[in-house]
């Protein structure tokens, strides 16, 4: 989510490109949804049969965009530290961040139980969800200091298969207070595909990142360094963990050696494994963009910077004209699909543009929860 301050505030243009690099990516893969008539849709256990063989670039089509979602939610947990720490030197008092926080948490979440549920015709909980009910839980969560914090979403990330290997047995009947923390469902009346506890976790480490960014502690590696050792040792393990083809791929084992079976793992819920190899990526890449920046510059107008700005109304947004052309285009093939997203990015622009200018123009206005 972007650091919800007006635009005197200073931000980080590399975040802003990660940000708006991940929409141009979910973008394609919601257009793969709408479009593409041979899409893949098996990252659970719960959604592929065994023995099932895909076609690499419709694999990898899709396995390109498995780096959104983590992405998001790890961003916004960093948005949450950065703009606690702005609004605080602003002057802001904490029960006023609390409340903004709680006030967005829920508008969020309310996007997925209202809207979405609404238009699929069933209980929908999907990524605005968890990231809603992670904003509000972040308000008590933030209280206890980086590392605690860490620590606590290091244990959810690793401990949560060795709870589903003990509470869950996929295809079976799930409670629902478990489908609303650790295991997805998938049933006519409701469909949870983003049990809260394992994005929570991924928040609190992107909050734990934003802590250290604004740190002006003396002696620390820098940020580049940071990301880059992190991301590299995340790989490493998702390799080691991969592997081993046992804990940690909840329940996706290897079936081959091939590239497309080590890439293929579980994302409903989101296994060690896979979030390891999402967040290692997202790392290096925001590493990379963080090393760039100085060299060529910020360009305020830039279509990625732009997305990246407005990433919640571009969600939105994204879907609105997806419906609007789907009378008019049937389903087809990868490139249809990869045209359709090209056509839908050039119409997002300007929109997203007009919307991020007046956004800026009234801060306090309502649109500070979009």
């Amino acid at each position: 989510m972007a650091i919800q301050l007006d635009k005197s505030t200073q931000r980080i243009a590399a975040i802003d490109w990660l940000r708006g690099f991940v929409m141009i990516l979910m973008a394609l893969d919601h257009t793969s949804w709408f479009f593409n008539e041979h899409r893949i849709f098996a990252d659970s256990v719960l959604l592929y049969e065994t023995g099932n063989l895909f076609a690499a670039d419709q694999f990898l089509t899709r396995w390109i965009t498995h780096i959104c979602a983590p992405t998001f939610v790890f961003l916004a947990g960093t948005a949450i530290a950065v703009s606690h720490i702005q609004r605080r030197e602003q002057g802001m008092s904490q029960s006023v961040i609390d409340r903004e926080l709680l006030m967005r948490g829920a508008f969020i979440a309310l996007l997925d139980l209202c809207i979405f549920s609404l238009v699929s015709g069933k209980i929908l909980l999907q990524v605005l969800y968890a990231i809603g009910i992670s904003m509000m839980l972040m308000v008590p969560l933030q209280r206890l200091g980086i590392r605690v914090v860490f620590f606590l979403a290091i244990s959810i990330l690793v401990g949560g298969e060795v709870l589903l290997m003990a509470w869950w047995q996929p295809g079976g009947e799930v409670p629902l207070w478990l489908a609303l923390t650790f295991a997805p469902v998938f049933s006519e009346t409701h469909s949870v595909l983003y049990p809260a506890l394992p994005w929570l976790a991924i928040m609190m480490l992107g909050w734990v990142f934003g802590e250290r960014l604004m740190s002006k502690q003396p002696g620390l590696w820098s940020i580049q360094h940071l990301l880059m050792v992190s991301g590299l040792s995340a790989l490493t393990l998702f390799v080691v963990i991969r592997s081993i083809d046992g804990y940690g791929n909840m329940f996706m084992y290897l079936e081959g050696d091939t590239l497309v079976q080590w890439l293929h793992i579980s994302k409903y819920p989101p296994s060690l494994a896979y979030t390891l190899v999402e967040l290692g990526l997202m790392a290096i890449i925001l590493a990379v963009m963080i090393r760039v920046e100085p060299i060529i510059g910020i360009r305020n107008n830039g279509f990625v910077l732009v997305y990246g700005q407005t990433a919640l109304f571009f969600y939105l947004a994204h879907f609105c004209i997806l419906e609007i052309l789907k009378p008019f285009i049937e389903q087809g093939g990868l490139l249809q699909t990869y045209l359709i997203t090209l056509l839908v990015l050039v119409i997002l622009y300007p929109v997203c543009r007009m919307y991020r200018t007046f956004k800026w123009n009234y801060p306090q206005s309502l649109l500070r929860f979009l």
